[in-house]
């Protein structure tokens, strides 16, 4: 019988969580660098690069991957034979676990979990509680499953109860290109078949931890339905050539994941939960000998990957910057932005409009007029750092308020990742505006563009307050032009026909 001390069980929770920040699992890292060495279209090639780049830079200075930090999901496998020594449930002492790691001095990571979720939203500071599933298992054991899961990609997240005799496959060809690129791929697809809608929701999380081996499946054959099934789906998902950060490509995803159990005669219970391209989970195993001991990977399995911009980037200052000139920027064209952006998310973006609507008007130091907003809620600054990681969040949740904003206060352009709809591009078309997309998944080089960065409004909304950055070089692409042109339109579609093209020569 296996005694475990709850502080073995909170301290590796907490250096788990540290470790996830920074270390993509390598097999993550080596199906990218596959899928990078293949890609033809040079958006989503140039796209793969960034974030390969940011993950040894964070490797390197064991700084968070992406600025989302995720909401922590546990999976813990209790021994039947395990024995506690604490005064904390299990619930507790991850939680706990978690505390100690979003607060950690050196590498602090941004607290992102809201209590009330249908009222006040209010962020709880610690980012607990974590989610926290909960088996008992034979043996003398506890057997640990960590994972920090973005917004971004947890959004995206679908569920369907289909029919007995519906294809599988078919409903995830047709839902994948509804999640849009808010999910950052590439990356993974966890599914879950079958029992009932909330199992079929875990098996899709917990699917997600397993490691990517469809290289090796592919090699050594499909032997089981589910297997065969993740084979139909990667490829078929690949074929949509949506690529990464839904620009348009080769890969889509790297892995598909799948998790099955019975279920009723009547019912065939289907969830999809993608992972983004800041993958973070590990594994770890208490016995009573103390906690657990996690092994650095060595840097050097890293690939040796470079970003060029290339001698046609345009470089811009965002404080001269006229709107005359603004509009002769093309559709897929490289900017390196260098000058002062306002940044604002959801919570910003819901009171500036209070404030305007009430007459109120926007607070002292706030004006967007002829400026670009970055959607963007920082890591906090170590160090010599003048801000922490800062990547881009999912832009289609500002939708709602960007003809506002564009009619209201001046705006002249936006950069945030994914795709916007319909409508905001028409705004964005017949305001002459431009949309700009970062890369998600890189946070960490893209922090390095910015040189100094002060809190200007709303300091009680923590990461969701306005920050003034100035930046230099900060390397984005023109998503939507002044003319309506849209790359998250065309991308895709140009290489759904290369795609399809290639396989009719086939």
């Amino acid at each position: 019988m296996s005694v475990i001390k709850k502080e073995h069980l909170i301290e590796s929770v907490a250096d788990a969580l540290q470790f996830i920040s920074y270390y993509h699992p390598l097999d993550f890292i080596q199906a990218l660098e596959k899928a990078y060495n293949k890609e033809q279209s040079q958006a989503a090639k140039d796209a793969m690069a960034q974030i390969l780049i940011n993950s040894r830079m964070s490797a390197e200075g064991h700084r968070p991957i992406c600025q989302d930090t995720g909401i922590v999901t546990a999976f813990v496998k209790i021994g039947m034979n395990v024995q506690w020594e604490t005064d904390m449930t299990v619930q507790e002492m991850v939680d706990e676990g978690i505390r100690r790691a979003y607060n950690n001095a050196d590498n602090p990571l941004r607290a992102s979990i809201v209590a009330d979720p249908a009222g006040a939203r209010k962020n709880t500071k610690d980012n607990t509680p974590g989610v926290v599933h909960i088996e008992m298992v034979p043996g003398d054991k506890v057997e640990v499953m960590v994972a920090a899961k973005g917004g971004g990609s947890e959004n995206k997240s679908k569920m369907v109860m289909l029919n007995p005799s519906d294809d599988i496959a078919d409903w995830v060809e047709k839902t994948v290109p509804l999640m849009g690129a808010g999910w950052c791929p590439p990356g993974m697809l966890g599914i879950g078949i079958g029992g009932t809608a909330e199992k079929a929701a875990v098996m899709a999380k917990e699917s997600l931890m397993d490691p990517v081996d469809i290289h090796e499946l592919r090699e050594r054959g499909a032997q089981t339905t589910d297997e065969k099934l993740r084979l139909e789906i990667m490829d078929r998902v690949n074929r949509l050539g949506i690529g990464a950060q839904g620009l348009g490509g080769l890969t889509t995803v790297l892995d598909i994941k799948i998790k099955s159990c019975p279920t009723h005669a009547a019912s065939k219970p289907v969830v999809m939960i993608p992972n983004c391209a800041a993958t973070r989970h590990t594994h770890f195993t208490l016995d009573g000998s103390g906690p657990a001991q996690l092994k650095a990977p060595r840097i050097e399995d890293w690939p040796e990957v470079t970003f060029e911009v290339g001698d046609n980037a345009r470089r811009v200052n965002v404080d001269t910057l006229t709107q005359a000139e603004m509009q002769e920027w093309k559709m897929g064209e490289t900017v390196l932005l260098s000058g002062k952006i306002l940044t604002g998310r959801d919570a910003a973006h819901k009171r500036i409009k209070e404030l305007i609507d009430s007459g109120a008007g926007l607070p002292e130091g706030v004006d967007f007029n002829g400026r670009f907003i970055y959607y963007v809620g920082p890591v906090d600054a170590v160090g010599d750092e003048v801000v922490g990681p800062a990547g881009p969040t999912t832009s289609t949740r500002m939708d709602k308020f960007t003809d506002f904003m564009l009619e209201k206060t001046g705006l002249m352009g936006m950069i945030g990742k994914a795709e916007r709809g319909p409508a905001t591009v028409e705004s964005i078309k017949n305001h002459k505006a431009v949309y700009l997309m970062a890369v998600g998944g890189a946070a960490y080089l893209v922090a390095k563009a910015i040189k100094q960065a002060k809190v200007v409004a709303f300091e009680d909304l923590g990461m969701e307050a306005i920050y003034e950055f100035e930046v230099e070089d900060m390397p984005v692409t023109v998503a939507v032009d002044s003319s309506g042109a849209n790359a998250h339109e065309q991308g895709p579609a140009i290489w759904r026909a290369n795609i399809a093209d290639e396989n009719a020569l086939n």
